[in-house]
């Protein structure tokens, strides 16, 4: 008896551990494809940023004060970094400059970025956009903005599901 009351706290104590490092979140929309698709499974890694700053083409999930139709709460949204605080971002003709260097991103699939931004990313805070530019609300559009270190639940880790995509994102 005692053995079996060993194993199913040891498995909480493993459960509630999990909890605390990792979130599930499911995709919604095509504002990351083509790297992510609608109702793609995801894991995040909630410790990610415990001791430091995202880094530039990390895909994070962070907390946004957009509120879900069908929920009526507020959104989380999956989107890559861009900039990072204290940067100086342009977008102009379509092209992405950080701190006057154009920014070559070989994760995007033919796809322009719209849309004319000159800021300098506010300390604690990260500029993100999809990979989807056309498709995507982003720290371009100013509902959104640039986002608070703060609202960063955590970096996506994995993809669990569909299966025949299982693995690290990059």
């Amino acid at each position: 008896m005692f053995e079996w009351f060993k194993t199913i706290c040891a498995s909480l104590v493993i459960a509630i551990g999990i909890t605390l490092l990792v979130q599930p979140t499911i995709v919604s929309g095509q504002s990351m494809y083509p790297t992510l698709e609608d109702n793609d499974y995801l894991l995040i890694n909630k410790l990610a940023y415990k001791k430091g700053i995202p880094t530039r083409g990390d895909i994070l999930v962070f907390k946004s004060d957009l509120i879900d139709d069908k929920t009526n709460h507020k959104k989380n949204l999956v989107k890559r970094v861009i900039a990072l605080p204290g940067e100086h971002i342009l977008i102009k003709n379509n092209e992405v400059y950080i701190n006057g260097k154009y920014l070559i991103e070989d994760y995007l699939n033919d796809v322009y970025t719209d849309g004319d931004i000159d800021i300098v990313v506010p300390n604690n805070h990260v500029f993100t956009m999809g990979d989807n530019r056309p498709k995507s609300g982003d720290s371009r559009n100013s509902e959104i903005g640039t986002v608070p270190l703060d609202n960063v639940i955590g970096e996506v880790a994995l993809r669990a599901y569909p299966f025949n995509k299982f693995g690290k994102i990059k």
